[in-house]
C-alpha cells in the first residue's frame, strides 16, 4: 500500500517536519521529547486517579460499535477519554495533538478532522497480539499514535515493548516514560509484548470522516 503522505515544503515547526519526513520514509515516528517531562508525570496522576476510581473497563476488539472481548489477543483495560469533559493535564494533551493535526492537514493534506484516545493500562501478564489498527467496516483511522505514562525507572526488563512489523524486519519500541510513537494505521501491523509489571500509556487515532 502506498504511504498517505506527499510531503510538501514547510518548515515552520522543526519537530513535526522531523515526524513527516520519518511517516513519508519509513511509515511511523517515535519522539522522545512531544511532552515535557512535568506533563508525563500529570498525565500518569491522571490515568492512576481514574484507575482508582475504577473507570476503567475491558479492553476489546472491533470498533467502538461492535466490539467482543478476547483476552487471548488483548489484556490491557482502558478508559476512553471524552474531550468535552477534561481536566488540565489532558487540556494540555489535546492542545499539543490538535496542534499536529492541524500542521499536519497544512502540509500534508491528509483530511484529518476526527480524533479519539483512551488511556491504557496493561496489567502484569498482558499483552496485545499482532494486528492492524483499522477495520473492515471502517478505514477512517489514518494515524495512530501512543504515549507512554510508565513511570521513571522503567527498566527493559519489564517487557510490553512495541514491535512494528515493517517490509523488512521489525521495530522494537520499549515504553519508556515520555516516548510517543506515530505510525500509519492501515500499513503496519504491530503488538504489544507481554507486560511483567503495570504498563500505562495514551493511544489514539487521527481519522477523517
Amino acid at each position: 500500500m502506498e504511504s498517505l503522505f506527499e510531503s510538501i515544503p514547510f518548515s515552520e515547526n522543526p519537530l513535526y517536519e522531523n515526524i513527516i519526513t520519518d511517516l513519508t520514509s519509513k511509515q511511523y515516528s517515535i519522539i522522545d521529547n512531544f511532552f515535557t517531562s512535568e506533563e508525563v508525570v500529570s498525565l500518569r496522576q491522571s490515568l492512576l486517579q481514574k484507575y482508582e476510581e475504577d473507570a476503567f473497563k475491558k479492553s476489546a476488539i472491533g470498533n467502538r460499535t461492535n466490539e467482543v472481548i478476547k483476552k487471548a489477543i488483548r489484556g490491557d483495560i482502558i478508559l476512553w477519554i471524552d474531550e468535552s469533559n477534561i481536566n488540565a493535564s489532558e487540556q494540555l494533551f489535546f492542545n499539543k495533538i490538535n496542534d499536529l493535526k492541524d500542521y499536519l492537514n497544512r502540509t500534508c493534506f491528509l483530511g484529518i478532522n476526527q480524533k479519539e484516545f483512551h488511556y491504557a493500562i496493561y496489567p502484569e501478564g498482558t499483552f496485545y497480539k499482532r494486528h492492524l489498527d483499522t477495520f473492515q467496516n471502517d478505514d477512517r483511522r489514518k494515524l495512530s499514535f501512543v504515549c507512554y505514562l510508565n513511570e521513571e525507572d522503567w527498566k527493559p526488563e519489564n517487557g510490553g515493548e512495541l514491535v512494528l512489523y515493517l517490509e523488512k524486519g521489525e521495530e522494537v519500541v520499549y515504553p519508556f516514560p515520555g516516548k510517543v510513537v506515530i505510525f500509519e494505521s492501515q500499513i503496519l501491523e504491530h503488538e504489544v509484548k507481554p507486560v511483567n509489571t503495570q504498563r500505562l500509556s495514551i493511544t489514539g487515532w487521527l481519522k477523517t470522516r
